[in-house]
């Protein structure tokens, strides 16, 4: 269940209770007349489902809501109410399934930017894999794992090339390629700091280190586990499941890669310099290319439910509306004044003057 927060001018206020009022996935309305001070307007509070919130957001959006007033989106983790529960219902497919884009699409965006924070993370969780593959220490390795970041730009990729944001897909390469860069120079200098004062040495290195080598010795399971890691890291962005996020941040091989690469630049080992390189370019290309896979794939997918349900909508339940599909009332429209039309086609009705 999420909670929407609507801003709406007073010309247009009309059109947006009439698409809240009338969306089966939508309950819980409540309208505020002047109650918005910047921007001026209404403010109207609901509550919609997951499985029909895209579609409410994508109506919102085409009645020009976000440019002239605003829409927030908040998660409610517990919600006890009857019409809520029919709203459930009333909806297609499951909540934890839906993939509500506009979400998906902030979540992932924020993390395109280029922030002191993100720099910091990314090159100290390199440092620390660095210092874990020169003492063949796996804890290191998993700790540097789930403090890198990287998975955010990564995301933010793939969810930019299946709806074609070619800035924020700009962005998010600029993310990744800085970042990696920064982050195995700081390890190379750390390297190098470590090593005068005799903490570590080449030696290190060049020895055997049966629980770390296959950072530098990529495999077809590397391409197969990088690959199954993206699916199960864009599943837990788009259903809101952070905490599956853990998991693929320790089965993904980038910030150890990048900090072997680093390393071993360092000490002038080339050989394992080219693996680490190829292990982490592997792991990237897998990632961004599962993750976009399996956004095509539920974007297909929910398509198909919600087709399903709008035809045994239009069957069984006459002229009712199904949700997601936005009802084109005109702004300042009367009740009176507004006949519904059914659209045999698309299976919604809409509000006509």
């Amino acid at each position: 269940m999420l909670h929407l927060r609507v801003i709406v001018t007073a010309d247009k206020s009309r059109a947006v209770v009439d698409l809240l009022s009338t969306e089966p996935a939508v309950t819980h309305v409540v309208v505020l007349p002047g109650a918005a001070k910047v921007p001026p307007g209404d403010l109207v509070l609901c509550d919609v489902v997951r499985e029909g919130a895209d579609g409410v957001l994508v109506a919102l959006r085409e009645l020009g809501v976000d440019r002239d007033g605003g829409i927030a989106v908040e998660g409610v983790d517990v919600t006890l109410s009857a019409a809520a529960d029919r709203a459930g219902d009333a909806a297609p497919g499951l909540g934890t399934d839906a993939v509500v884009w506009d979400e998906v699409a902030r979540k992932t965006g924020e993390e395109t930017r280029l922030s002191a924070t993100y720099l910091l993370l990314i090159t100290l969780a390199t440092i620390i894999a660095g210092i874990g593959v020169l003492l063949d220490q796996p804890i290191l390795i998993v700790g540097a794992m789930v403090v890198g970041p990287e998975f955010g730009p990564l995301a933010a990729l793939s969810v930019a090339l299946v709806r074609w944001r070619r800035a924020t897909v700009r962005r998010s390469a600029a993310a990744l390629g800085v970042g990696f860069l920064v982050a195995m120079t700081a390890t190379v200098l750390s390297t190098w700091a470590l090593t005068a004062a005799g903490l570590i040495d080449r030696e290190m290195l060049l020895a055997d280190r049966p629980l770390t080598d296959f950072i530098w010795r990529p495999d077809a399971l590397s391409w197969v586990v990088g690959f199954l890691a993206g699916v199960a890291g864009m599943l837990s962005v788009t259903s809101n499941k952070s905490g599956s996020l853990v998991g693929v941040l320790i089965s993904v091989t980038t910030v150890p890669a990048a900090a072997n690469v680093a390393v071993a630049v360092a000490y002038n080992v080339p050989d394992e310099a080219a693996g680490s390189a190829l292990q982490l370019l592997i792991n990237l290309a897998a990632i961004v290319l599962a993750g976009v896979l399996t956004l095509l794939v539920q974007r297909v997918w929910w398509w198909r439910i919600t087709r399903s349900h709008r035809s045994w909508t239009r069957r069984f339940a006459g002229r009712r509306r199904a949700p997601g599909d936005p009802i084109l009332a005109q702004p300042g429209s009367p009740p009176e004044t507004i006949e519904r039309v059914a659209v045999v086609d698309r299976g919604v009705d809409r509000p006509s003057v």
